[in-house]
């Protein structure tokens, strides 16, 4: 068997679940999910130092049995209200794309607080620091443009 084919299986059937409330368990999680098809994982993430050790990250993993369960799981619950909070649920595999996309499209000067930019660092994408830098370099020409002269250094 290709493992590479394996890899490529296992991240099509693997959901990134964010926006999670910090009120949301493990437990609660697998509750919300599970009636979309067979659970056979699932990554609950917490911080693991620092000041908030111990507290959740706010996003999780779920890994179901196929393919077909994971997309029907993600059409179904993106955007729901869990704790009055939008959910995001992608597939693991698209979540980095899928947010470098969004990045860019977004209104300039303007931060979605559901979206994060890269990884539990704080790291953005390269191309989503390429989009914000284009989305800058637009403000900066319309602002010249309305009569204002702005530094650019």
């Amino acid at each position: 068997m290709d493992p590479n084919r394996f890899m490529d299986e296992k991240s099509e059937s693997r959901l990134y679940i964010g926006n999670l409330d910090l009120r949301i368990t493990e437990a609660t999680l697998i509750k919300m999910f599970s009636p979309f098809g067979k659970i056979i994982s699932e990554d609950f993430l917490w911080h693991t130092r620092g000041p908030k050790r111990g507290e959740p990250r706010g996003f999780a993993f779920i890994q179901y049995s196929s393919k077909e369960e994971a997309e029907l799981a993600k059409e179904k619950m993106h955007g729901k209200l869990a704790c009055g909070r939008p959910l995001v649920v992608r597939l693991a595999s698209e979540k980095y794309l899928v947010e470098s996309v969004e990045n860019s499209s977004k209104i300039r000067g303007q931060h979605d607080k559901t979206c994060t930019t890269g990884g539990s660092s704080g790291q953005m994408s390269k191309n989503a620091k390429i989009a914000a830098i284009k989305n800058k370099l637009k403000a900066l020409e319309e602002g010249d443009s309305n009569g204002k002269k702005q530094k650019t250094s």
